[in-house]
């Protein structure tokens, strides 16, 4: 590689990461006003993010192995201009229908991110500092989504919903050449050269430590989903506040917590990862803990700065996460198998967990909403009714995050004994 070509390659892949998830949030930050046109209920908002989760998560997979096998550079590339393109469709949508199947085809496009770009991070540094380079890249979920919401609601609340999917779709074609002239990595570089051979998803399906990580990522994304979709719905109902303020609300609170989750996690991860094997998993438990009062206090709070700066600090413990746990997967599977690896764990987190987080927390608002107007005699579901059951919806929260507490603390239980067998583990 050339001088500088870690930093490099490290800088071009966050951006790229950032503009995956300025796009992937684009229908949360404008969700009212689709709304409204549309004439949608809650459970309608949630599918057009379920179904964009679904094929995300099962095109994943083989999009996983291709990059395990092929040019990793080549195949994000095309990955990139896929996702743009279809951004820009749903800015044509006449109908609802459309929407759904911009959305399907964007997912295709999202799908090649994850998987290339952490095996290409795990090929450029050593196990011990890992967990900074993937927390960095892992800033792009809430710095891409702050953008979102600082932008998208302002231009749609200036221009129309629609100038605002136009305006998210243009910068990752930009990137793109960017990208194309970095070095890419041979696989295992940063293990002594040997990659080992191209990992099969039964050999990756062995490793116990695996197992709980995959049931952790259903919990967070069910919480990182739900929170996306439906934050900014949350302080515009609750709080009556615009559509441009609610975006600019929620941007400060994805990008205060959620880079200052991404960055403390990725120095925490370094630093406990040379004492102790396990010190990853137990710290991220920690912080998962943490998390719960602060997403119920934030959710309860009547005053709109009490609420963002609660959740800001939910979004914190939701976002140091990656830092923890990404390098995980790292350290127990061997290099010629991380992207496969990768690929099964999104696949597994999104089909459990973030494919639900959406639309189960619409259909609960829905009905809390319903009962709501029934309890109060109404036979018409009011906007404060809407606020009510959205409020009583998003508390499924708090409990995930004890939850995946639980389940983290399990895991580094068992990582100790695969660290050490992915040393001579066969993941053929």
């Amino acid at each position: 590689m050339r001088p500088n070509g870690k930093n490099a390659s490290l800088a071009v892949l966050v951006a790229v990461n950032i503009l995956n998830f300025y796009d992937r949030n684009v229908v949360g930050a404008l969700a009212e006003p689709i709304r409204r046109e549309f004439h949608l209920d809650d459970t309608q908002i949630g599918l057009l993010g379920s179904v964009f989760i679904w094929l995300y998560a099962i095109v994943g997979v083989p999009l996983g192995r291709i990059a395990d096998r092929r040019s990793r550079k080549v195949l994000l590339a095309c990955g990139m201009a896929a996702w743009s393109l279809l951004t820009a469709v749903a800015a044509m949508a006449g109908s609802y229908s459309m929407l759904l199947v911009s959305r399907l085809g964007f997912a295709v496009g999202e799908a090649v991110v994850a998987p290339t770009a952490t095996s290409w991070i795990g090929d450029l540094f050593p196990a011990t500092q890992r967990a900074r380079p993937l927390a960095l890249f892992m800033i792009g979920v809430p710095a891409g989504a702050a953008l979102t919401y600082f932008f998208s609601g302002s231009i749609a609340q200036a221009f129309g919903w629609r100038m605002a999917m136009v305006v998210a779709a243009a910068p990752a074609l930009l990137l793109i050449p960017l990208l194309l002239r970095l070095d890419e990595p041979v696989r295992g570089a940063s293990d002594g050269g040997d990659a080992g051979p191209s990992g099969s998803i039964r050999a990756v399906l062995r490793i116990p430590t695996f197992w709980w990580i995959i049931a952790s990522g259903a919990l967070v994304n069910f919480s990182h989903y739900a929170l996306g979709t439906f934050m900014p719905a949350l302080l515009a109902r609750v709080h009556h506040v615009t559509l441009a303020q609610s975006g600019v609300a929620t941007g400060i609170a994805y990008m205060s917590g959620g880079v200052a989750g991404s960055l403390l996690a990725g120095w925490l991860g370094d630093r406990v990862a040379i004492g102790s094997k396990s010190g990853r998993l137990r710290w991220g438990a920690a912080f998962a803990l943490a998390g719960a009062p602060a997403a119920y206090f934030g959710i309860q709070a009547e005053s709109t700065a009490a609420t963002v700066a609660l959740l800001a600090g939910f979004y914190l413990t939701l976002c140091a996460y990656y830092g923890f746990v990404y390098s995980s997967i790292q350290d127990i599977v061997p290099p010629g198998a991380r992207a496969t690896a990768m690929a099964v764990y999104f696949m597994a987190m999104y089909l459990c967990g973030a494919s639900f987080g959406p639309v189960l927390t619409g259909k609960m608002s829905d009905l809390w909403a319903r009962r709501a107007a029934d309890a109060a005699g109404s036979t018409v579901v009011s906007e404060a009714f809407r606020a009510i059951g959205l409020r009583q919806a998003m508390l499924v929260m708090p409990v995930l995050s004890v939850l995946l507490c639980a389940v983290l603390y399990m895991g580094s239980r068992t990582i100790t004994r695969d660290i050490e067998l992915s040393k001579t583990r066969n993941c053929k």
